[in-house]
């Protein structure tokens, strides 16, 4: 089974595909990059990937190149997430976890306009309901490489709140 590694902070510059397989040559043929590109400017958007046959070649390539120099800039590998069903079209860098509890704050500032000088929306509900978007759902979501970790966070607070 092919396992797909994540090449982070590569130089966001024009750069090729064959520039990035030449620093995995080493490897032979059984490993493929692709390098993922701004559709406007054609230059690297500072991340890609490779494919390897298993999981032992993966770490150990992982151990050989990370922090590598690659055009001065030491590159990052990583095991790539799973696609989530959004990310079958296009090719996405993984998506950071929000760790905090709050929303970010709205820079929109059309919207911040009419929140201020709309005070019919704030006295009263008027009938609506309150909806939950998708984003609301995935800033909770732990990340899965952690998930065991904070299952174990949680018993142990669990355990301490007993006492």
């Amino acid at each position: 089974m092919s396992v797909r590694l994540y090449i982070g902070n590569l130089p966001k510059e024009e750069i090729d595909r064959q520039d990035l397989q030449a620093v995995f040559a080493a490897e032979g043929d059984a490993v493929t990059t692709k390098l993922i590109k701004d559709r406007k400017t054609g230059k690297c958007r500072g991340f890609g990937f490779l494919t390897v046959n298993n999981d032992e070649q993966a770490d150990q390539i992982i151990e050989k190149y990370n922090g590598q120099l690659f055009k001065d800039t030491p590159i990052k590998l990583e095991k790539a997430l799973p696609r989530t069903k959004g990310d079958e079209n296009e090719e996405q860098a993984p998506k950071a976890v929000n760790q905090s509890s709050h929303p970010a704050p709205n820079t929109n500032k059309d919207s911040n306009r009419r929140d201020k000088g709309s005070k019919k929306s704030r006295r009263s509900g008027g009938g609506r309901e309150s909806t939950t978007t998708n984003a609301d759902s995935d800033a909770i979501r732990p990340d899965p490489r952690w998930a065991s970790e904070l299952e174990k966070l949680k018993q142990m607070l669990a355990a301490q709140a007993t006492n």
